[in-house]
């Protein structure tokens, strides 16, 4: 029999039996779409919660000054550790596996004021990178470069929120706000963002300002020292050297302010790249869940087909016993069953797969929310699901196209359906 004619063969008998075949089928697409839409919900959702987190800062360190909690060069634990505006150059020259050391001074408690309204957003001074790593993009100006720290001009970039808040829907670039009485030119905006993380605020509602200017204008009050800042900012060169960079830090201020490099209350870390690899890690094992609840339901529709097709050598018997009278092998009745049980599985399956695939585009014509990239299934899925498909086939197709081969002629001739 070539394959054409068992092809419809195939399909003549699964149409004369149409609710049991609409039935049997129905398990097999119904687990390759759990496959597919709960890998794809996974999967958007580690995506969106990535770009969420980079809207903050991507592989970024923040360290925080603290307590020492172990001895260290004849000093008692317990001592207080400032950072200053010295360490981050300091420290960027000893740790050569870092991108990146720079600090950080943030003012909460002053006034600013345009021509139009008055506010008191955080105040922030830090170096140019600082954009950069920190995800903030320009929608009109320019944020503050080396040229404007190097001069120490007083040059202020201002957030989205803080931008509406003195000037509405006024131009802002090259317009003056007063901080504190002083004077700073605006030189650019920022673009709105949405931000899920903060150890200090939300980005759209500050002001930045070169950080020459804010130590000089804006020092830390006493008791306090002028050069005091409050965190340093650090991003390694490329992730395998991000445990080396950490290192490096910690023991240049360690060298500094004489303290244990390994005492962690001394030097505080906010970790970025950990938290990226713990959610990496939760992700990973919701995926690995949502895949074995479907591929345990593309099992079970495994199983339903099995007894479909056994259902079939029973009630096909007579017809198995004039094949094999008339000269067809064991060989030629496995072949039929074994590729009627693979047509009915691929199928299925592959109905059941463009099913998924619709819904996922169908889904992501809605909007989505920001931690949310959509249903995104991926490639990995659809070579999992089709393996996991091929395997069901082969196994659910096996024991009852052997049943059928195993049929014995005179046996069927004799076989009354339904006695």
């Amino acid at each position: 029999m070539v394959f054409t004619d068992l092809l419809l063969d195939t399909l003549r008998t699964l149409w004369a039996h149409k609710l049991r075949t609409f039935l049997t089928m129905f398990g097999i697409a119904w687990g390759i779409i759990s496959i597919t839409l709960m890998v794809a919900a996974g999967e958007g959702l580690r995506v969106g919660q990535q770009r969420q987190q980079e809207t903050f800062a991507k592989d970024l360190m923040i360290i925080f000054d603290g307590r020492t909690s172990l001895q260290a060069g004849g000093l008692r634990a317990g001592r207080e550790v400032r950072w200053e505006a010295s360490d981050a150059p300091a420290a960027q020259q000893e740790a050569t596996a870092c991108r990146y050391v720079l600090p950080e001074l943030e003012r909460e408690d002053l006034k600013v004021r345009s021509l139009y309204n008055n506010a008191t957003p955080t105040v922030t001074g830090s170096y140019p990178p600082f954009a950069e790593i920190r995800s903030i993009s320009v929608e009109a100006g320019r944020f503050y470069d080396w040229g404007d720290e190097d001069a120490g001009r007083r040059v202020a970039f201002l957030g989205s929120n803080i931008k509406k808040q003195l000037f509405s829907s006024r131009p802002a670039v090259g317009e003056t706000i007063i901080l504190n009485d002083i004077p700073y030119t605006v030189i650019g905006m920022m673009t709105a963002k949405d931000q899920n993380s903060s150890y200090d605020g939300w980005d759209v509602d500050k002001i930045f300002v070169p950080f020459g200017a804010m130590l000089h204008d804006f020092p830390n009050k006493p008791p306090l020292l002028p050069t005091d800042i409050d965190q340093l900012l650090v991003v390694p060169k490329s992730l395998p050297e991000y445990e080396a960079c950490k290192y490096q830090v910690k023991r240049a201020l360690g060298r500094l302010h004489r303290f244990d490099p390994l005492d962690k209350e001394a030097a505080p870390v906010w970790d970025t790249v950990e938290q990226a690899k713990a959610f990496r890690k939760l992700m990973d094992a919701m995926t690995y869940f949502l895949g074995a609840i479907g591929i345990t339901t593309l099992l079970l529709g495994g199983i339903g087909v099995m007894n479909v097709m056994l259902v079939a050598v029973r009630e096909r018997t007579r017809e198995i016993g004039v094949r094999k009278a008339v000269g067809a092998s064991s060989r030629a009745i496995l072949q039929q069953f074994f590729v009627e049980t693979t047509i009915i599985v691929f199928l299925s399956g592959g109905a059941g797969m463009g099913i998924a695939y619709g819904l996922c585009g169908l889904v992501n014509l809605v909007p989505m929310p920001p931690f949310f990239a959509g249903m995104l299934p991926t490639w990995q899925s659809g070579t999992l699901s089709f393996a996991v498909l091929g395997t069901v086939a082969i196994l659910s197709a096996l024991y009852p196209a052997t049943r059928a081969a195993r049929v014995d002629p005179i046996e069927a001739l004799r076989f009354e359906a339904g006695g």
